[in-house]
């Protein structure tokens, strides 16, 4: 499924706008959230840790590598990664906020020696052939203009032998309210939405070997109730850090966000190598 393509532009001023108070809410990761099942009372930012670490964990990253974060957010996993693993990290982001953000936790955090932040766009990244073992797409591929440009790019820049992971919303189920989806999309800026197939057929085409995979939409969007309960529980302590205004336009933004039901969108994990 597809709609209108945005200019990298237009997507850096999109999350300009909604990266602040994200941000505050997620403990400085914009990515999905994991909650086990409706019982689950971890917070809000420990359930979007857990989709960091149940991503991330899939590069097997070692001390001394060099790992990609393409569309780095605010650079909370960049930084996580740098020190739980001693991996040097480059970042690369189209909103201006995201990259301001980063730059100031690497330097509060004493990592600048080990992540640097970058504003760039990933369908031409700035990086001679093979500069990196490892790259990360957290939630980025999805608004990629040319999905298969950007995938090439990333094979690209991988070292042979090396590995990538991206995680995404995935197509699930357009049933008889497309336009649930639709709106969800618009709502996201979202150029499509592939089915897992659709993301193990773009990872393939472009060179990598695909390694691991799996489908946890259940446990992301499905949960979207629990993030809307856990936002609402907050919403008051946020409103006076951001003003009632802000937080009202944040929700008018996010409302399509909601739109679909929790067995149309999923939530897509893959893992692929470089050919040696």
């Amino acid at each position: 499924m597809e709609t209108t393509t945005a200019s990298p532009a237009d997507i850096g001023a999109h999350y300009d706008a909604r990266a602040p108070i994200a941000d505050e809410l997620r403990g400085g990761q914009l990515h999905m959230w994991y909650w086990y099942d409706l019982d689950d009372e971890a917070p809000l930012p420990e359930a979007v840790h857990r989709i960091t670490r149940k991503v991330t964990d899939l590069l097997g990253l070692r001390p001394g590598e060099r790992l990609l974060d393409a569309g780095c957010g605010s650079g909370e996993t960049s930084l996580f990664l740098a020190r739980r693993h001693g991996v040097r990290v480059t970042g690369v982001t189209v909103s201006d906020y995201e990259l301001t953000s980063a730059r100031r936790r690497a330097r509060t955090s004493g990592l600048e020696q080990q992540a640097e932040f970058r504003y760039g766009d990933y369908m031409a990244l700035p990086f001679p052939d093979g500069s990196f073992d490892a790259v990360l797409a957290l939630e980025s591929l999805q608004n990629a203009p040319r999905l298969p440009q950007v995938m090439r790019e990333l094979f690209r820049v991988l070292r042979p032998g090396g590995r990538i992971v991206f995680s995404d919303f995935s197509l699930e189920n357009l049933g008889t309210e497309p336009e649930r989806v639709e709106t969800f999309m618009n709502t996201l800026k979202l150029p499509q939405l592939p089915t897992l197939p659709e993301w193990l057929e773009h990872t393939r085409a472009a060179g990598f070997e695909v390694e691991e995979y799996t489908q946890c939409g259940p446990r992301v969007f499905g949960m979207k109730g629990k993030y809307l309960k856990a936002a609402m529980e907050r919403r008051e302590e946020v409103a006076g850090k951001f003003g009632e205004e802000d937080v009202t336009e944040f929700s008018r933004l996010h409302r399509g966000f909601f739109a679909p039901r929790k067995d149309q969108i999923g939530y897509a994990i893959v893992c692929g190598r470089k050919p040696r």
